[in-house]
């Protein structure tokens, strides 16, 4: 940790606890802390799911991840050479627990104290030209030097590059499947040649095979992970994109590699500086915007118990449930304004929004925003 405070450290049976709820049905990064938030602790909220979901009119009970299988996960973890480790422990890279949807838990595999370095992502096309593989080994040969680490996406192209290119300096590869399930298949000797200087990330459990959707999910950790993030190549519609644009709404510096107007691989990236982010030709365009911020650490988020006493737990009235669910459609909407618009307290619209939300039927967004799905 960089900002003063001591690291926590779960215990065994917390660990558990946690993982169950965070595998559970219907709770992501922001449910868990949301739930936490309200009830205190991951043992108590795990007991309180069907009960949310039922209020929220879920048509079943979520599906709660068995104790046992959090221990075969754990376990099969430790077989791997990986760790759990929970957001605010000593392991958790510090940036990361900025972002409002941080994963409670991350599994860790290889060297893992390189996470304190200064990290920089590095992603393009996964169709790479010669140039752009060639300004990729520049940069991060360059940032090596002058002791940053790279963090990509172990994706064909621009990020393989860029992996290959800080094996020396340290190179952190955050995957889309489990730590056993690696993608594409033929990366796997070079996500081997990366642990012993590097570190494997994932969120994703154990023996779980990366679907599409789950590549912008690994993407806000990529972002999450890093104090700016270069896109070498882009075309119009890309993932490195995404990234982008992930990395605005995080708070981190984008960079773009300028290209050749007449190749599609460029089309991202000039539109990217047309934008407003920093071109780059070379690393010391990106070292000397990233130098004066490095300092500069933002409070991390981490679950802060409300310590509610029984009668403030008490459920809705039906009346304040439905003139809050009233207020809700497939839009978007800022939770401040469901508060203000219900007249409802804040605590009885997030104890709504999270049966909801447990039943299957709202969405969360960035920005304190929420919709019906």
């Amino acid at each position: 940790m960089t900002d003063g405070t001591e690291p926590i450290r779960l215990t065994d049976e917390q660990r558990i606890d946690w993982l169950r709820l965070i595998r559970s049905q219907n709770v992501g990064p922001r449910t868990f802390r949301a739930l936490i938030n309200h009830f205190g602790g991951a043992r108590a909220a795990l007991e309180a799911l069907p009960a949310l979901a039922r209020r929220g009119g879920g048509g079943a009970s979520p599906q709660i991840y068995s104790r046992d299988e959090a221990e075969r996960e754990i376990e099969g973890a430790r077989k791997l050479g990986a760790s759990l480790v929970a957001i605010g422990e000593a392991d958790y890279p510090h940036r990361l627990q900025m972002i409002d949807d941080a994963p409670p838990l991350i599994a860790l595999r290889g060297h893992t104290g390189m996470l304190t370095m200064p990290l920089v992502a590095i992603v393009g096309s996964r169709n790479a030209s010669a140039a752009g593989v060639k300004i990729t080994q520049r940069l991060v040969h360059g940032l090596g030097e002058a002791g940053f680490a790279v963090v990509s996406g172990l994706a064909r192209g621009i990020d393989a590059a860029a992996h290959r290119a800080s094996l020396t300096a340290g190179t952190v590869a955050v995957l889309a499947g489990g730590q056993d399930r690696v993608y594409p298949p033929e990366h796997v000797e070079l996500l081997e040649a990366i642990l012993p200087t590097g570190v494997a990330l994932t969120e994703m459990p154990l023996g779980w095979e990366p679907r599409a959707r789950d590549f912008p999910r690994r993407n806000r950790l990529i972002s999450g992970l890093s104090l700016g993030v270069v896109i070498v190549e882009a075309a119009k519609r890309s993932g490195s994109l995404i990234t982008a644009r992930l990395a605005l709404e995080q708070g981190r510096e984008v960079f773009a590699v300028p290209g050749s107007p007449l190749d599609p691989r460029a089309e991202g990236t000039n539109g990217l500086i047309k934008q407003g982010a920093t071109p780059v030709t070379e690393a010391a365009d990106i070292i000397a915007v990233l130098r004066p911020i490095m300092g500069l650490e933002l409070p991390a988020r981490e679950p802060e118990p409300e310590h509610d006493d029984v009668a403030a737990r008490a459920e809705p009235a039906p009346d304040e449930r439905s003139r809050i669910v009233a207020l809700l459609s497939p839009t978007p909407v800022l939770i401040d304004d469901l508060i203000r618009l219900s007249q409802s307290s804040p605590r009885v619209v997030r104890m709504v929004l999270l049966e909801l939300e447990i039943a299957g039927r709202l969405e969360r967004h960035g920005g304190g925003l929420v919709s019906l799905i």
